[in-house]
C-alpha cells in the first residue's frame, strides 16, 4: 500500500462527520484523503511523506460558495473600486483619482457604491459630471442591481425624457422626466450595452484574479451564478473554458447558465448544447440561473403585499417578477426533465413563493430527480413557505452577511416593508427548524467573499465590526457547526461535490488551515480567524 504524501497531525480536525466530528490526524495520498483519525495515522508516515504539524491550528473542509461572480469580481478589482467607504467625497476622490491614473480610457466603469451613502439610495449624474464631465461614467452600486451614470454616458445611450422605462427596470428621473443618472435593474443595460466590451483576455485576467482571491479565503470551489450576456456584461463562460483547458483553473467549478428572460423554451436546445461545450475539466455547466425578482432596496422584490412608502402606507407596488409565474412552472418542469439544476435568484416573499410553485409543478410531473434545485437570497420568507423546502428537497442557498442591522438595511428596507413582513427576513434558523437544507454563499462582488465573516454573521446576526451590539432577529441565529456546514458541505451538495465538502476517508482532499480554533472561541472573536493554507485535490493552491 502506497504512503501518504500528507499528513496532517496534532490537529484539531473538523471533519464535517457526525460519526467522528472531531479527529487530530489526517492522511493524503495522491488527490485524495486516505485516512482519518488520531495516532494511528502518525504510522502511515512513510520516507516521501510531508508531515505538516498544526501545532493546534484547525483543519476544515475547503470553504465553496454557493453562488458568487468570480469572473466580474476578478475585472471589478482592476476597475474603479468604490467598496470600503460610504463617504460621497470619498466617492468622489476616488472616481477622479482613477480617471488621472487611467486617460487612455474613453470610459470610466466600475462600482460598489452603496446605496445608503444617497438620500432614498438615488446618486445624480450631476455629482459625476463635478469629477468627470468630458467622459461617460457608468459605476454599479454595491449589490448589482443598478448603476449610477453621468450625463455623458446618457447622453452616448440617447437618453431622454423621452425614453421609455425597460419592461424590467426604471430609469429615475428628475422632476420634468429627465434621466437623474440612477438605473435600476434592466436599465442599466440601456446605457452599460454601448460600453466597450471586454476581452477574452480581460476576462480571463479576471478569473485567474479571482481565484487567487478566493482561494487566499479558504475556498476550494463555487457556483458561478450567471454564465451568459445580460444587462450588458459579457459571458464569462470563455475564461472559465480557457483555464479549465490549460490547467490554470485550480477551483472546482459549478456554471449557471443565464435564462433570458425575455424568452421562453425555446431557449432550452440552446442550454443543453451550451452544457455539453463548457464541460472540462474542473469546470461543469449544469445549471440554469432563473432570476425571479429584483432586490427590496429598490422596490422591485416580489412580495406578496404592496410595499410601504415613507409614511407607512401602503403603495401601489408589490415588486416585480421578471419571469410570468405560470410560464416559469413549465420552464422549470422541461429544465427538470433535462436534469438540469435551477438555481433561482428568489429574494421577496412572492418571488420565493413562485420559485417552490415551479420546483413543486417539476416534482409533481417527475418525482424527485435528484437535480438539487435551489433558491438564492431568501430575504423575505412566508412563514407559510418554510416547510415547503424540505417537502419538495429545495435547497436554502443562504448570503448571511446580509443578515444583519446596517444603513440598507435599517434605513432603506425594515421601514418599507413594516414591522411583519422585516421579521420573515434571513430566516436561517426557521429554515434549519424546517428541515431545509442550508448551502451558503456570498454573491461577491456584491458583498465580501469571506466565508469566516459570512460564518460569524450567521452566528451572531450582527456584522464583525458592528459595536452597538443590536442582534438582528436573534431566534434566526445559527449554531457554529451548522454555519459551517453550509459553506462546505451544504455548498458541496449544491454543486454536485459529493466527494468534497467533509473530510472522510476516499474524498478529495480539499482543505482548509485557519489560524485557530473557531469552535474554541467566543462567538463575537469568530471573524478574527485568517486562513493560513488551503488545498485542492491535496495540491497548496495558498499560503500565508
Amino acid at each position: 500500500m502506497a504512503k501518504p504524501d500528507l499528513i496532517f497531525t496534532r490537529g484539531p480536525i473538523h471533519t464535517g462527520d457526525p460519526a467522528r466530528t472531531r479527529a487530530s490526524s489526517l492522511a493524503v495520498t495522491g488527490e485524495r484523503i486516505t485516512a482519518v483519525g488520531h495516532d494511528e495515522v502518525r504510522e502511515l508516515i512513510g520516507p516521501d511523506t510531508e508531515v505538516i504539524d498544526l501545532q493546534g491550528k484547525l483543519l476544515l473542509p475547503g470553504f465553496q460558495d454557493s453562488h458568487v461572480h468570480a469572473v466580474f469580481g476578478g475585472m471589478e478589482m482592476a476597475e474603479c473600486d468604490l467598496t470600503g467607504t460610504v463617504g460621497v467625497e470619498d466617492y468622489l476622490t476616488r472616481i477622479r483619482s482613477y480617471a488621472d491614473a487611467h486617460p487612455d480610457r474613453s470610459w470610466i466603469t466600475g462600482g460598489g457604491w452603496s446605496l445608503e451613502s444617497f438620500d432614498g439610495g438615488l446618486p445624480t449624474r450631476q455629482l459625476l459630471d463635478s469629477v468627470i464631465p468630458d467622459r461617460p461614467v457608468l459605476l454599479v452600486n454595491r449589490d448589482h442591481h443598478g448603476a449610477w451614470a453621468n450625463t455623458r454616458a446618457l447622453e452616448l445611450a440617447g437618453l431622454t425624457r423621452e425614453s421609455a422605462d425597460p419592461f424590467d427596470g426604471r430609469i429615475e428621473r428628475e422632476p420634468d422626466g429627465t434621466p437623474s443618472g440612477m438605473l435600476q435593474e434592466g436599465a442599466t443595460a440601456l446605457v452599460s450595452r454601448i460600453v466597450p466590451p471586454s476581452t477574452p483576455a480581460d476576462r480571463l485576467a479576471g478569473l485567474l484574479r479571482a481565484q487567487k482571491l478566493l482561494h487566499s479565503l479558504g475556498i476550494t470551489g463555487w457556483q458561478d451564478a450567471l454564465l451568459g450576456v445580460f444587462g450588458g456584461n459579457p459571458d464569462p463562460s470563455d475564461a472559465y473554458l480557457a483555464a479549465a483547458r490549460e490547467g490554470t483553473l485550480t477551483a472546482r467549478v459549478t456554471g449557471a447558465l443565464w435564462w433570458d428572460r425575455e424568452r421562453g423554451a425555446e431557449q432550452i436546445a440552446e442550454l443543453l448544447s451550451q452544457r455539453e461545450q463548457l464541460s472540462h475539466g474542473r469546470f461543469r455547466a449544469r445549471a440554469v440561473k432563473i432570476m425571479q425578482d429584483g432586490i427590496a432596496e429598490n422596490f422591485t422584490a416580489a412580495m406578496t403585499s404592496p410595499y410601504l412608502d415613507g409614511c407607512g402606507c401602503a403603495t401601489a407596488n408589490a415588486g416585480l417578477s421578471f419571469v410570468d409565474p405560470v410560464a416559469l412552472r413549465s420552464y422549470v418542469t422541461e429544465l427538470d426533465a433535462h436534469d438540469f439544476q435551477v438555481h433561482f435568484h428568489a429574494l421577496g416573499d412572492r418571488g420565493v413563493r413562485e420559485a417552490l410553485d415551479a420546483v413543486e409543478a417539476a416534482v409533481e410531473a417527475h418525482g424527485r430527480r435528484g437535480n438539487r434545485h435551489h433558491l438564492a437570497h431568501l430575504q423575505v420568507v412566508h412563514p407559510d413557505d418554510l416547510d415547503r423546502f424540505a417537502r419538495l428537497g429545495a435547497i436554502a442557498n443562504i448570503q448571511p452577511l446580509w443578515a444583519a442591522h446596517e444603513p440598507q438595511m435599517d434605513e432603506l428596507t425594515i421601514p418599507f416593508l413594516g414591522p411583519e413582513r422585516a421579521s420573515w427576513q434571513y430566516p436561517f434558523g426557521s429554515l434549519l427548524r424546517a428541515g431545509a437544507t442550508l448551502a451558503a454563499g456570498s454573491d461577491w462582488p456584491v458583498s465580501s467573499p469571506d466565508p469566516i465573516a459570512g460564518i460569524h454573521v450567521a452566528v451572531n446576526r450582527m456584522e464583525p465590526e458592528a459595536t452597538d451590539g443590536r442582534v438582528f432577529l436573534p431566534e434566526q441565529r445559527l449554531d457554529l457547526a451548522t454555519a459551517v456546514a453550509a459553506y462546505t458541505a451544504g455548498s458541496a451538495h449544491v454543486n454536485g461535490l459529493d466527494d468534497t465538502g467533509s473530510l472522510l476517508p476516499g474524498h478529495l482532499a480539499d482543505l482548509v488551515v485557519l489560524d485557530r480554533d473557531i469552535f474554541t472561541l467566543p462567538p463575537e472573536e469568530i471573524a478574527e480567524a485568517q486562513v493560513l493554507r488551503t488545498y485542492v485535490g491535496g495540491a497548496l493552491v495558498h499560503s500565508a
